[in-house]
């Protein structure tokens, strides 16, 4: 999954998806609500295969789909996309039902499930794909968006990384990387731990990483 990481992993999550995972397809295995209570998010956090256990854990979420989305190309592959030609970034489609859980409390858990301050990387995966962004799909998520990143400038006293962008469109990565946290428990943490995802996590959030809520 990375492009040139820190630490001598080279192409850890990859290597693990394509070696033990199977064939993949561009479906996605989530599990969704039907009704017009549904609504959606899209974030960008670095691996999605992370994001995607962290929204998980929300209460309201009921349905998260690992995928891309930011460039220009159209249904790419896993492959095309951590080439870092599309400039498609790494991103989780949250679905969710807003009479349990806020667009308000997803950013809250984004924020501090990521470094904000890297740019064009998190944690030890690096390149255009683990861009951490947000993508707005209406001028309220947008209002929202902003004013948390200008909240965490103040917070920090330190430029922010993560960057805010037209939502345009979203594209399903292949199945093998749906739900793989939970799929493949043993090489997910093999990963998330060698990356540093965690220790990075309580090193600039303390108390607060990896919230799936708000207090």
């Amino acid at each position: 999954m990375t492009l040139n990481r820190p630490i001598r992993l080279p192409a850890l999550p990859l290597l693990l998806a394509t070696a033990f995972a199977g064939p993949a397809t561009a479906e996605s295995d989530s599990t969704a609500i039907d009704g017009p209570a549904k609504e959606s998010a899209v974030f960008g956090g670095g691996c999605f295969w992370c994001v995607e256990e962290a929204y998980d854990k929300v209460e309201g979420v009921v349905a998260t789909t690992s995928g891309f989305a930011g460039g220009e190309m159209e249904n790419p592959s896993y492959e095309q996309v951590s080439s870092g030609d599309t400039d498609h970034i790494e991103v989780v489609k949250v679905e969710y039902d807003p009479e349990r859980v806020d667009y308000r409390t997803l950013l809250y858990v984004f924020w501090r499930n990521i470094d904000p301050f890297a740019v064009n990387r998190q944690f030890c995966d690096r390149g255009r794909p683990y861009q951490s962004a947000i993508f707005p799909e209406n001028a309220d998520q947008r209002a929202m968006a902003e004013a948390t990143r200008d909240a965490m400038a103040e917070r920090f006293g330190r430029e922010i990384g993560v960057e805010i962008l037209d939502f345009t469109a979203f594209y399903p990565a292949e199945t093998y990387h749906q739900d793989y946290y939970d799929k493949n428990p043993v090489r997910y943490n093999f990963y998330k731990s060698a990356c540093g995802r965690e220790d990075r996590l309580q090193e600039v959030w303390g108390d607060e990483a990896e919230a799936y809520a708000m207090p």
